[in-house]
């Protein structure tokens, strides 16, 4: 396939990398003047996960190819998608006249309905799935973190499109695992609120790695999340469906936290990932956005709402 991988972010550099190995041809679609700011290679130090659940370490200069401007007639097969979920209306409305033929495959967080957010797109065209990577880029270009061998995917049609089959067997293709969500919208929900009790602890930490390395930190994360759970019912989501996502969460808070903390210590690739996320604003909203909703819905989230200093932000963009 021929790959457009929009924008330069750590999910799409980690999926770029590992889909052009398999194979397949990828550029990058970057704002114009970019490319000669990020230079023609990616630093790649990643642990790959997809044959050894400790991770095999890759270590490689990768060149790559910028596109700074994108055509309305271009020939790609498939976009990947992937931003910060706060920046995800202006991206979507920038491919709405861009998409092409190819189909559009959204690997992002939502917390607002994905398909609403997705409307500018054209729907028949889209393909929704959901990263299981994360790292950072340093300031030379050197991108540190890692990706598991699992890659979740679900739909919003009664039945798979000749699409959505097509992507699922690119990434078997490319040696990752699809996990198959009945429920793709509370899944996503679920993820976003689980990170948002994460992110509420970690701005209190000072980093995601300060909570990792605590377990008083780890327990005010635990108890973060409960917290939050009611906010998920009140939309909807069934919980008992997402029981194996929530079961660390729902342990006595020591034990949660001592899992957490266990993890983060025995398990380098996820130590790195941790270590070397470099996103400082998208945490803060995940946790006003949470609080916002939690406020509309009448649900009290006394914890994230005494953290509402560490959240702030200034000006929204969404």
């Amino acid at each position: 396939m021929k790959i457009l991988i929009f924008g330069r972010g750590v999910i799409g550099a980690i999926y770029g990398w590992a889909l052009e190995k398999a194979g397949h041809t990828v550029d990058f679609y970057v704002r114009p003047g970019r490319a000669a700011d990020y230079g023609p290679l990616i630093n790649m130090r990643v642990f790959d996960m997809r044959k050894s659940f400790k991770g095999v370490r890759k270590d490689e200069a990768w060149s790559v190819n910028y596109q700074e401007h994108l055509d309305v007639d271009h020939d790609y097969d498939l976009i990947l998608l992937s931003v910060q979920h706060y920046r995800f209306a202006e991206a979507a409305s920038f491919l709405s006249s861009r998409a092409g033929k190819a189909s559009i495959l959204i690997f992002n967080n939502f917390w607002t309905d994905p398909e609403i957010a997705a409307a500018a797109l054209p729907k028949a065209q889209l393909v929704w799935g959901f990263p299981g990577a994360g790292g950072g880029f340093s300031a030379d270009h050197t991108l540190q973190g890692g990706f598991f061998r699992m890659v979740q995917f679900g739909t919003f049609n009664p039945s798979l499109s000749e699409r959505e089959v097509a992507i699922r067997d690119l990434m078997r293709g490319a040696g990752f695992r699809v996990v198959e969500h009945q429920d793709f919208r509370g899944w996503l929900w679920t993820h976003f609120a689980i990170n948002a009790g994460l992110h509420a602890q970690a701005l209190q930490a000072g980093s995601m790695a300060g909570l990792m390395q605590s377990m008083a930190q780890c327990r005010g994360a635990v108890l973060n999340v409960r917290e939050i759970l009611p906010v998920l019912e009140a939309r909807g989501v069934r919980l008992k469906d997402f029981s194996s996502d929530l079961a660390a969460f729902e342990l006595p808070s020591w034990a949660g936290a001592a899992a957490m903390k266990g993890f983060y210590r025995l398990h380098r690739p996820t130590r790195t990932m941790v270590d070397s996320a470099s996103s400082p604003e998208e945490p803060k909203y995940f946790c006003s956005d949470l609080l916002a909703e939690a406020q509309r819905l009448g649900v009290r989230v006394p914890r994230l709402e005494a953290a509402a200093s560490f959240f702030q932000i200034a000006e929204k963009t969404h």
